[in-house]
């Protein structure tokens, strides 16, 4: 085992190791939450991921996410991110898709990926739950990022089914769209009651969203820590060892 794996064989054993290098891991969103949830990933030794994001960097985004800086400002974060991931962990095969993942392009990846988890770290509405309900018909494990924005608390930073969230915003539309289309249960998430101040939400019918809602440095890498254990604890547990679309 080489010097990469070590501290974390400590830990996991080398069966964890194991099964984390025979690990394909698609994550869709590389901003604030999903960045941070891929790297910790990658770190701790997945061995495939995919990577989906069509934004680039923008001066926006210099307050809380990883892989903003001033001379990233303008560039693909699915590929700067590729470039990063190659840098940590060699032996992680990183696929990076610069687009946004919509309607028969999403079932296609889903479908056709052979993933043994999913990470939603998607902010827009309807292409989450289109991600949540296909990923949940197709059997796939999933992890689901809910808002992070607007709240300043790390202490109130949870995970539970997605039926048992409460008080989050976002949280609430995606049960109520999920519940139309028959699912109501079995999607790990990770959320915050924590009530949003109002004068930390403003309107903005631009950029695919009704509201902006602002954000301080450390709860989306928070959240993202929080996706990244969730998913390292299913793809340990006893889920079958190949994906269950193959």
């Amino acid at each position: 085992m080489t010097p990469f794996y070590s501290r974390t064989e400590l830990l996991l054993g080398s069966e964890g190791i194991d099964r984390l290098r025979a690990s394909h891991v698609l994550v869709v969103g590389l901003g604030g939450v999903g960045g941070y949830a891929a790297e910790q990933l990658c770190r701790a030794g997945v061995g495939r991921l995919t990577i989906v994001d069509g934004d680039t960097v923008g001066e926006t985004n210099l307050n809380r996410q990883l892989i903003a800086l001033r001379s990233t400002v303008g560039r693909p974060k699915a590929e700067l991110f590729k470039q990063r991931f190659a840098d940590i962990n060699p032996d992680c095969r990183v696929e990076a898709l610069t687009e946004f993942l919509r309607d028969d392009r999403m079932v296609e990846v889903l479908e056709n990926g052979r993933f043994h988890c999913v990470v939603d770290c998607i902010d827009t509405l309807s292409p989450k739950v289109f991600l949540l309900y296909h990923a949940h018909r197709l059997r796939l494990p999933t992890v689901s990022c809910m808002g992070s924005g607007g709240k300043t608390d790390p202490s109130q930073v949870r995970s539970c089914d997605i039926a048992q969230s409460h008080t989050c915003p976002l949280a609430a539309m995606v049960r109520k769209r999920l519940h139309r289309l028959g699912v109501s249960g079995g999607i790990r998430v990770v959320f915050s009651p924590e009530k949003i101040p109002p004068r930390a939400m403003v309107e903005d019918p631009s950029d695919n969203h009704l509201t902006t809602v602002g954000t301080i440095s450390y709860m989306p890498p928070l959240f993202g820590c929080h996706i990244a254990a969730e998913t390292i604890r299913l793809l340990l547990s006893d889920q079958p060892t190949q994906s269950s679309n193959e």
